[in-house]
C-alpha cells in the first residue's frame, strides 16, 4: 500500500531524506523510528502529498503520488504533529466540516460522526467546545478528523504526543482495530515502549537514512541482538550461576535476588537445553521465561553503531 523507492528530499543545500526505499503491505502498522531530525516528519510529508520529492518514485495504492494526487488523496488519512482545530466550532462541527471536505454524503454524515467520536472514546463530548478540550482530548478529536473518511492508509506523526497513559493505551487499541479491518498504518512516535505493544514491522531512520527496516526479530538477526532469558529459582541463585557459566550459548549472567537473568545467544532450542541442563543439577527453576529483543534494545545497538549513516 506503500512504496518509496530512492526517495530523497532536499531543502536547499540539506538534504533531508537520503535515498529512501521501503514497502508497507496492507494492515500493517509500521513504526518509524529515529531522533529529531532524523528525516521523519519530512518522509511522511512527502507521503502525504504535501511536499515534492527532489527525486525518487513514491506510490500509494499503486497509484504514483506525482502523477494522480487527487486520487491518492481518497485514499489518505493525515494526523500532522500538533494539529490544530477550530476553538469556535464543537466536536461535531469540526468534524462536520471535514465530513463535507470529503464529499461524504450529508445523510450518511451523522452516523460516520458519531462512529469515528466513539472509536476515539469522545461521544460523550459530542457537544463540547473544541477549544475546551485538553491536550489529549485534541488529539483524540484530530484522530477521528483523520478516520473519518474512513481511509485504506493512515500517517500519524507522533500522534501520541500529549496523550496520558489511558488514553494511549485507547490508541493503541484503535491502531489494533484499524490494521486487523486491513487499513495500513504509518506512526512515527519517540516513545518507543508504545511502538513496540502494536506495530508489525518497523524503520529505524538517523540523519535522514532508513539505517534498518523490518520485524523487530529480522532487525534483531541481522544487528546480532541477543534474546535475555529470565529465570527465578526456589534458593540458591548462586548455584545456578554456577551452572550457567559452564554453558556456551549464555552470557552477561546477573543475580537479582531469586532471579538469574542471561543473555542467550541461539533460540527456542537453546533455551530449551539451558533449562534440561539446570533441572539436570538439581537447580530448583520456578519460573524461566524469554524477554523477547525489544525496540529499545534495537534503538540503543544502532546508536551505539552510529546509525550505520555516517
Amino acid at each position: 500500500m506503500i512504496e518509496c523507492r530512492d526517495l530523497r528530499v532536499d531543502y536547499d543545500n540539506f538534504t533531508a531524506v537520503h535515498d529512501v526505499s521501503l514497502e508497507i503491505g496492507a494492515g500493517e502498522v509500521y513504526g518509524l523510528i529515529g531522533p529529531n531530525g532524523a528525516g521523519k516528519t519530512s518522509t511522511i510529508r512527502v507521503l502525504a502529498t504535501l511536499h515534492r520529492p527532489t527525486y525518487g518514485e513514491v506510490r500509494i495504492g499503486g497509484i504514483d503520488i506525482e502523477e494522480e494526487p487527487a486520487k491518492v488523496h481518497r485514499l489518505l488519512g493525515y494526523m500532522p504533529d500538533m494539529a490544530p482545530v477550530d476553538k469556535d466550532l464543537k466536536c461535531w462541527e469540526f468534524l462536520e466540516m471535514y465530513a463535507g471536505a470529503y464529499a461524504i454524503p450529508r445523510r450518511e454524515r451523522r452516523k460516520r460522526i458519531d462512529e469515528c467520536l466513539e472509536l476515539v472514546s469522545l461521544d460523550d463530548k459530542r457537544d463540547a467546545m473544541a477549544g475546551k478540550l485538553s491536550r489529549g482530548m485534541t488529539q483524540r478529536l484530530v484522530l477521528a478528523k483523520t478516520l473519518i473518511m474512513d481511509p485504506d492508509v493512515m500517517l500519524l506523526d507522533e500522534p501520541a504526543s500529549g496523550l496520558d497513559p489511558h488514553a494511549r493505551i485507547e490508541l493503541r487499541e484503535i491502531l489494533k482495530t484499524l490494521a486487523g479491518h486491513g487499513k495500513t498504518v504509518l506512526v512515527s512516535s519517540h516513545i518507543l515502549t508504545e511502538l513496540s505493544e502494536f506495530c508489525t514491522s518497523y524503520g529505524f531512520m538517523d540523519q535522514g537514512r532508513l539505517v534498518q527496516h523490518g520485524t523487530l526479530d529480522e532487525i534483531a538477526a541481522r544487528l546480532d541482538l541477543r534474546a535475555t532469558i529470565a529465570l527465578r529459582v526456589l534458593e540458591a541463585p548462586e548455584r545456578a550461576r554456577e551452572v550457567l557459566v559452564s554453558m556456551e550459548a549464555v552470557s552477561e549472567i546477573q543475580i537479582e535476588g531469586m532471579h538469574v537473568v542471561f543473555e542467550l545467544a541461539g533460540d527456542d532450542p537453546e533455551a530449551a537445553q539451558i533449562l534440561a541442563g539446570l533441572l539436570s543439577e538439581n537447580v530448583q527453576v520456578v519460573e524461566f521465561s524469554r524477554r523477547s529483543v525489544g525496540v529499545e534494545n534495537v534503538t540503543m545497538s544502532l546508536a551505539r553503531k552510529n546509525g550505520g549513516a555516517k
